[in-house]
């Protein structure tokens, strides 16, 4: 049992993550987390007020549950099968994060500043939590979908403008860690 408390290794979790795109490619079914988003909207009624939510949701009932097993299965293993897994960082890493006031750097899984409930007490942090929600919503659309969909789908469909995407989620990444991330913090 204590193979599954543990994280997977990339030489599991890759060929997983492979054949679990093979079996969509051959159903013809195309993988990626925002979609749901317009399939939730259209659900609620949106395509009364916009065509662009005009479609058959009934079509992607199987990625809501998708989200949904996703949902789910975060909740389960993070009550039932989380053990306090905390990454290894570079020291001088977690003296950068130290010094920018993420005093949890090296000893939790996430910085709590920003993802535990102090955040909610902290306007910096809700005004960071919204902005950022908000710029990945919209870049997840104007992009055409997600980092899951593009990354892992996309390129497996052979898809230019999702190797593309993938190119600019990297570089966007760089920038921001780089170049913003000191100016904020």
């Amino acid at each position: 049992m204590e193979w599954i408390l543990a994280p997977w290794p990339w030489y599991v979790s890759g060929p997983l993550i492979a054949f679990t795109m093979f079996v969509l490619l051959y159903l013809g079914k195309t993988f990626g987390l925002s979609s749901n988003l317009k399939t939730i909207c259209t659900l609620c009624g949106a395509g009364k007020t916009s065509d662009f939510f005009r479609f058959d949701w009934k079509a992607q009932r199987w990625n809501l549950l998708v989200i949904t097993g996703a949902i789910a299965g975060g909740f389960l293993a993070s009550q039932f099968l989380s053990v306090d897994q905390v990454p290894a960082l570079n020291p001088q890493t977690v003296d950068q994060l130290h010094t920018s006031g993420f005093a949890s750097a090296g000893t939790a899984y996430v910085p709590t500043e920003l993802f535990g409930s102090d955040a909610f007490s902290s306007p910096k942090a809700l005004l960071l939590l919204l902005i950022g929600g908000l710029l990945v919503g919209f870049g997840a659309r104007y992009a055409g979908g997600c980092t899951s969909g593009h990354s892992i789908s996309g390129i497996s469909n052979l898809q230019l403008p999702s190797v593309i995407a993938t190119i600019g989620f990297f570089i966007g990444g760089l920038l921001m860690i780089h170049l913003l991330f000191p100016l904020i913090f």
